[in-house]
């Protein structure tokens, strides 16, 4: 009987990525592993999941294994500084979206997917291509509506969970009432959160911009250094990390010189992401349509 965790020392060891066979895991993840709901988008990836500082990306056919710096639960800050920096979320994204679009896909993970019609996925596919379009052509007036309209019912939608979560809580001994207060605070300010004036919410979404750009570009140059010196290992490779460093940097001069550009520019990028995650829903939702006529279900 073979569990997850006996195959991962080699991290240890300097091995920046382990591949272990589905087969070869023969009991189920332990309660240390837990699923994580965000993560930067991997190719052929069906669920992530984290253990402190381990993350592994499920896929068919293996569990794939590496070994964040920062564990997010202790150190939330210092993984999205160092981890999951802004620009890295950013091409990582649409490098995912375009080689899932790209992809072939395996037969039999599509067959068991077959009960989704794929006439829905090509329907949201051109919807949300119209959205990225619109966003694109009025970069401001999506602004407008993201920040003054779907940020407020983010926020009030997370309100909601907690307090949710604070009642399910009773399974284990009674309504958690912290819990639950916190949920109705967050909900109090989403309901406020109407009121915000647009500038407020382009200060606020720039200023975590820029302590996060430069937080970003300042760890990138100390790693690459220590790289250079022998003294830190950089799995995605020391110039990637310096090309990192540098657009994070000029992302951040960006944002004190021409503040409104950045904004129209970030959200015509937000417009790019949705057209090639329409294109990835088409694209996906023919090749199901091809693959039920060649495998019809029996």
């Amino acid at each position: 009987m073979a569990k997850l965790d006996d195959f991962l020392e080699p991290l240890h060891q300097g091995v920046l990525e382990i591949p272990v066979p589905t087969e070869a895991v023969t009991e189920p993840l332990d309660f240390g592993w837990v699923k994580s709901a965000i993560n930067i988008p991997t190719p052929g990836t069906i669920a992530s999941y984290r253990k402190g500082q381990y993350h592994v990306h499920e896929t068919a056919t293996e569990w794939k294994v590496h070994l964040d710096r920062y564990d997010p639960k202790k150190q939330p800050v210092m993984h999205l500084v160092d981890d999951a920096p802004f620009i890295m979320m950013i091409t990582d994204t649409l490098l995912a979206l375009i080689m899932e679009a790209r992809g072939t896909g395996d037969t039999q993970q599509i067959l068991t997917v077959q009960r989704r019609a794929w006439q829905l996925e090509i329907l949201i596919g051109f919807v949300v291509i119209l959205v990225g379009t619109v966003i694109w052509a009025d970069p401001r007036g999506a602004f407008y509506s993201i920040s003054m309209v779907l940020l407020p019912l983010l926020i009030i939608g997370l309100g909601i969970l907690m307090v949710m979560r604070g009642i399910r809580y009773r399974a284990h001994g009674g309504v958690s009432w912290g819990t639950v207060a916190t949920g109705l605070g967050i909900c109090l300010i989403g309901g406020l959160a109407f009121y915000f004036s647009m500038q407020f919410w382009i200060l606020v979404i720039l200023a975590i911009l820029a302590v996060w750009g430069l937080a970003s570009a300042v760890v990138s140059f100390l790693n690459v250094g220590k790289a250079r010196k022998g003294l830190a290992v950089l799995p995605e490779g020391l110039f990637y990390r310096l090309a990192l460093g540098g657009i994070s940097l000029v992302l951040v001069i960006l944002i004190f010189l021409s503040p409104v550009r950045v904004v129209v520019m970030l959200t015509r990028v937000l417009g790019i992401i949705a057209v090639v995650l329409g294109i990835t829903l088409i694209v996906n939702g023919v090749r199901l349509r091809e693959r039920m006529r060649r495998f019809p279900k029996t």
